[in-house]
């Protein structure tokens, strides 16, 4: 789905936790979620947290993600992210929602 009239189209993501394989020492559960919309805004659902070292590792991903690409690049296929955090083994799933568009020249 297209919406607007821009010069550029971006996906709204959402980042969510897929599973646990390790001890959960950071309060995060299986579902915790963050979704990132337009160019920049990330929002957090409800009263919850989202650990700062999971997101660390979620945050590199995201601008590429929000892009659309082509299928042979390995962003178009891969979704995972792992926290850096051994002993949890906590994954994310990065998963595209809505495709809109944007003026790039509302933008810095």
């Amino acid at each position: 789905m297209t919406t607007g009239d821009g010069d550029m189209e971006l996906y709204d993501l959402e980042v969510v936790v897929d599973r646990i394989e390790g001890r959960s020492v950071c309060g995060m559960a299986v579902g915790d979620r963050f979704t990132v919309t337009g160019s920049n805004e990330l929002r957090i659902p409800g009263d919850t947290h989202f650990c700062l070292y999971a997101l660390s590792a979620a945050l590199p991903l995201i601008p590429a993600k929000q892009r659309p690409l082509p299928a042979c690049d390995w962003l178009e296929r891969d979704s995972e992210v792992a926290c850096p955090d051994p002993e949890e083994r906590l994954v994310m799933r990065i998963e595209r929602g809505a495709l809109r568009s944007m003026d790039s020249s509302e933008l810095t």
